[in-house]
Formats: structure tokens, C-alpha cells, sequence
């Protein structure tokens, strides 16, 4: 039966070519306009009540009163506290050398014995606006902890939001091929793919963590691409080279332009976000990633 059904399909497939194949003839020249866009998970993907429209005056406005405000206005600078689970291995002291390297005004904190609200309360008496803590599995960086430490009137006076992230993927930077050095120069930021509420909300979390006053001149670009709820982070530097081709009108060699990843390279996704600092007896969800609930197909995406 199942044969059956494999031939059915593969003569399906055979007639559909050759109808495609007619087609082509009949339009010559312009059958490559008409050249089929290959079905994928992104351009097939359900659609999402809660995507937001770039004209939406609604959204703005929120976003202009929102936690993080100040500091895409650059009236506010962050400033993060950094620490780990207790007893963090070797290993994970070469993610967090780059994490500082990557991300400015960073400062890293031993964990000892302290909890997590202990340290929030630390942090904020200190003026630190962001904490960050860092876990890990088998040496490797498999979870981070963000939370927003500095009191706004978006959150009633108090702390917030707090998301947790899954980290996969870590490559270090010493293991990006063709690396170069990061200079201490405050990079450009890129966050693209963040296209419903949800995602407007995680990406300028996770903007908030870097300083809105790029300098340009160590052209330095940090990105977060999301794509299919995957949170892509990358570190990235403008190379300015002296190429082969002569431009006519200058009779100069033209300049060419390219990329040199600088790392480190990891890979996020957002499993639960929180309102208020961190608090897992009392603390109200935003959002909770349910699985079985929220991913009914492969196609469906929340951010």
C-alpha cells in the first residue's frame, strides 16, 4: 500500500515537472521572472495576532514610556553586574572574558554563596542597572539570567523585567575562524527579526544591556538576529580594504568593504520572561514558553 502510494507521488512530481518544463518554453525569456520561491519554515510561517506593524502608533508610544527608554534616548547608561551558578568551572571564565570584551561597562562578581535576590539587592544599592547570571552544563555556558535591577515608573518603582535564556552553540572567540582582537570602542547595535510584541519587548531587553552612544570610529557591530525564536548573537567588525578594480573616474583603486567576526558566537532562546526582579515563589509571568501547549506546529513562532 505504501508503495502504492510512493509511485502515486513520484508521478505527481513527474507531471508537474514537465508542465513546468512547457511553461518555460512557451514564456523564453521570461521564465526565470516567473522562477518558483522554494517553500520555507520562515515565508510559510502561521501568521501572529501580535505582530507589530512598523506605523504602529500604539506601539511607539508604549515604547517610548517602556523600562528601557532611557537608555535607547542615551540618558542612561547600563552598567552590569556579572556572576555565575556557585562553583562555575575554568571553562566558563573564556565566555565571560568575552562577554566583557563584547558587551562595555560589564563587571564580573564571584557568586560564593549568595542567592540570586541577594545579589539583585547588591546590585541595585550599587547603581548596577542589569544583572547577569551565567550556568552552565559539561563546562559549557547552557543558560543566562537577565534582569533589569534599576527602578522606572513603567514598572510601578520597582526592578523588571527578568528573562531567563537557553545558550547553545558557544563558540569562543579564540575558535572563530579568521577572528580579530575587540578594541574597547562602544559598538554599533543591530536587532533585527524582532517582529510581534513579544519580540519588540525581548529585543530592546536585550538592546538595554549596551550603550546607545556608538563610536563609530572602531566600526564594531554587535547583532542579535532572530530567526524562527532563535536569538543569533554576533560581534562583528568593518574592514576597509584597497581592492583590484580601478574606478574610472578617479582612476583610483576602488575601497572594498568586509566582515571580520570578532566573537564570541552563541545562540539564545527565550524560555520565560518575568515582571519585577527575580522572584520564583512570588514573581507574575509576562510569558512561559509551554511546548506542548504553544509549539502546535513547526511553523508557529511567538517573537
Amino acid at each position: 500500500m505504501y508503495g502504492k502510494y510512493l509511485l502515486e507521488k513520484k508521478a505527481r512530481k513527474r507531471q508537474t515537472r514537465i508542465q513546468r518544463e512547457k511553461e518555460a518554453e512557451a514564456l523564453g525569456e521570461e521564465a526565470a521572472v516567473k522562477k518558483q520561491t522554494p517553500r520555507t519554515l520562515d515565508n510559510t510561517r502561521e501568521s501572529e495576532v501580535t505582530t507589530v506593524q512598523p506605523d504602529d502608533k500604539e506601539i511607539l508610544a508604549d515604547e517610548a514610556e517602556d523600562e528601557f527608554a532611557p537608555y535607547f534616548s542615551d540618558e542612561i547608561r547600563p552598567k552590569i553586574l556579572l556572576t555565575t551558578r556557585p562553583c562555575p568551572s575554568a571553562e566558563l571564565f573564556h565566555f565571560i572574558a568575552d562577554l566583557m570584551r563584547f558587551i562595555p561597562q560589564m563587571y564580573y562578581y564571584p557568586r560564593k554563596s549568595y542567592s540570586v535576590k541577594e545579589i539583585c539587592a547588591f546590585g541595585s544599592n550599587r547603581r548596577f542597572t542589569h544583572l547577569v547570571v551565567l550556568s552552565e552544563k559539561s563546562k559549557v555556558c547552557n543558560g543566562m539570567l537577565i534582569s533589569h535591577l534599576r527602578p522606572s515608573t513603567a514598572a510601578n518603582g520597582l526592578g523588571g523585567p527578568t528573562a531567563f535564556f537557553k545558550v547553545s552553540n558557544v563558540i569562543p572567540s579564540s575558535d572563530v575562524p579568521n577572528n580579530g582582537a575587540a578594541t574597547s570602542h562602544v559598538p554599533e547595535l543591530v536587532l533585527n527579526g524582532f517582529t510581534t510584541r513579544l519580540g519588540h519587548r525581548a529585543g530592546r531587553f536585550l538592546g538595554s544591556l549596551f550603550p546607545h552612544n556608538a563610536q563609530f570610529q572602531g566600526r564594531q557591530v554587535a547583532t542579535f538576529h532572530n530567526q524562527r525564536d532563535f536569538i543569533f548573537v554576533r560581534h562583528h567588525r568593518y574592514v576597509f580594504e584597497e581592492g583590484k578594480d580601478v574606478s574610472k573616474e578617479t582612476g583610483k583603486k576602488k575601497t572594498k568593504a568586509r566582515l571580520q567576526e570578532l566573537g564570541p558566537r552563541f545562540t539564545m532562546k527565550m524560555r520565560w520572561l518575568q515582571e519585577g526582579t527575580f522572584d520564583t515563589h512570588f514573581g507574575e509571568y509576562e510569558w512561559f514558553h509551554k511546548r506542548k501547549e504553544m509549539d502546535t506546529t513547526r511553523r508557529k513562532f511567538h517573537m
